[in-house]
């Protein structure tokens, strides 16, 4: 979603001329969240391009992050994903790490490579 239409929307939270958000519904604040997740720059210029202050915007990240700890996600945001029949996979024969030049090293179980990386460290 553009900035801008985010910041209008947190517009209609203010209260007054003193910009203090009220009652800012779980929406809004979930599309700060994903602007925030997404934006390439600093986020003192994300914040500023959304009329908030720096603590206005720490509020709503924090409130973000809960309402998606507690699965507050829309179900348009959740895709949900197949996995295959084990079935028709074809067996697993291992692991294999390419270890430095030309070696080649085979881990029969996730256990045995779980060892070897932890002494070779």
């Amino acid at each position: 979603m553009d900035n801008s239409v985010i910041r209008k929307r947190l517009s209609t939270f203010k209260a007054g001329k003193s910009g203090v958000l009220r009652q800012v519904a779980d929406d809004v604040v979930l599309d700060v969240l994903r602007a925030w997740e997404n934006w390439p720059g600093t986020s003192a210029d994300l914040y500023r391009d959304l009329g908030l202050s720096k603590m206005q915007m720490a509020i709503m990240i924090k409130k973000g992050k809960q309402l998606v700890k507690k699965g507050m996600v829309p179900p348009d945001e959740f895709k949900e994903v197949k996995i295959a029949d084990s079935s028709s996979l074809p067996p697993c024969s291992g692991i294999e790490v390419a270890w430095g030049e030309n070696k080649l090293i085979r881990f029969s179980q996730v256990e045995q490579l779980i060892d070897f990386l932890k002494k070779s460290a």
